[in-house]
């Protein structure tokens, strides 16, 4: 009877697990190769011009879970998510004015959930596209029905992305997809990573800006960050050959070849290992900048201290820049991590003639 009854069990476990299966491969987010970003607000949009100086912030927000007082199990820490909707909420605030007192132009958000179980369904694009009054698109990056993991406290449903908020003159905003790094059926709970491009109207010219935000490979085996980073480098070598000025940003998930590796060593690499930004073979003469006088980025293992020697960080968020950008500054805007486990990222450029 026992073994009646264990059989059974495991039966319709094996049944479940199959229905589950079935469920997230016919739900599977299947986005095009290329196709429309979305609009979510048109704000009031100023003119570019040749010789403009202007500046652009790059900043993962960590679905506003990441703050200094979290961890999160794939670093090696114990939560799933944050412990409640009101501190989903404190950390998105302080996200905004973080960005706020930036006082950047063009602002790439990486990490931001429109509708998700771990940020307590709150709508980060909505709240942030309101708040600065910019034109603002959005790629969505991850969308999954229903993450079974870990089993004590699921992920859940997850619907998030990147957004780019844009005070100038859009000509076009488009989603371009990226080489997923997982097979089936891992890659049906997986982020479908992509490049959010925006080409901006430049006044009496025939040039464009082209505005990349991104948000690259970050638990693979280091092949889909090259394969991925491979596409990113053919797509501004086009746009650049054109004629067009090109600004690519974002979280790289890669170290910056300018980066003192000595500065922030690796302490252990069982959870992430950031690959290495290499690029010179695809784009000589570009300017790849970060800052690596404050860590751009920290690992989700415990709370954070700075006096705890299991404190990891990173630098691996920055920016790439046709030869036609002049770059007037680089900094990393050292929030001591409250309320994203990334620092913001800011440069100043100028559009030379």
């Amino acid at each position: 009877m026992i073994f009646i009854i264990i059989t059974a069990l495991i039966g319709l476990l094996i049944i479940l697990i199959l229905a589950l299966l079935l469920y997230l491969t016919i739900n599977e987010y299947k986005p095009e190769e290329i196709e429309d970003a979305l609009l979510i607000r048109k704000g009031e949009e100023k003119e570019l011009h040749i010789n403009d100086s202007l500046s652009v912030l790059t900043y993962n927000i960590g679905y506003c879970n990441d703050s200094a007082d979290s961890d999160f199990f794939m670093d090696g820490g114990k939560r799933t998510r944050i412990e409640s909707k009101k501190m989903v909420i404190r950390n998105l605030k302080g996200i905004e004015e973080n960005i706020r007192e930036t006082g950047s132009d063009i602002i790439f958000i990486q990490e931001i959930d429109t509708k998700s179980k771990r940020g307590y369904n709150t709508n980060q694009v909505r709240y942030l596209s309101k708040v600065f009054k910019k034109t603002s698109y959005f790629a969505k990056n991850f969308s999954c029905k229903y993450i079974p993991y870990p089993i004590k406290d699921t992920i859940g449903k997850v619907e998030s992305g990147i957004l780019t908020l844009n005070p100038y003159e859009t000509i076009s905003a488009k989603r371009y997809s990226l080489p997923v790094s997982f097979k089936y059926p891992l890659r049906l709970c997986q982020l479908k990573r992509c490049l959010l491009v925006e080409r901006v109207k430049i006044k009496n010219s025939k040039k464009e800006l082209i505005l990349v935000n991104l948000h690259l490979e970050a638990y693979d085996n280091g092949e889909g960050k090259v394969k991925q980073t491979k596409i990113l480098t053919d797509i501004l070598k086009t746009e650049y050959e054109k004629g067009n000025y090109c600004i690519a940003g974002g979280d790289f998930n890669q170290i910056f070849p300018n980066t003192n590796i000595n500065k922030y060593p690796l302490i252990k690499d069982e959870h992430f290992k950031p690959g290495k930004l290499d690029i010179e073979e695809f784009l000589k003469g570009w300017n790849i900048v970060t800052d690596d006088k404050t860590p751009t980025s920290r690992l989700l293992n415990e709370e954070f201290d700075e006096k705890s020697p299991n404190t990891q960080y990173h630098v691996i968020d920055g920016f790439i820049l046709s030869p036609n950008i002049k770059l007037n500054n680089i900094e990393t805007i050292d929030t001591k991590f409250n309320f994203a486990d990334h620092n913001p990222v800011k440069i100043d450029i100028t559009l030379k003639e």
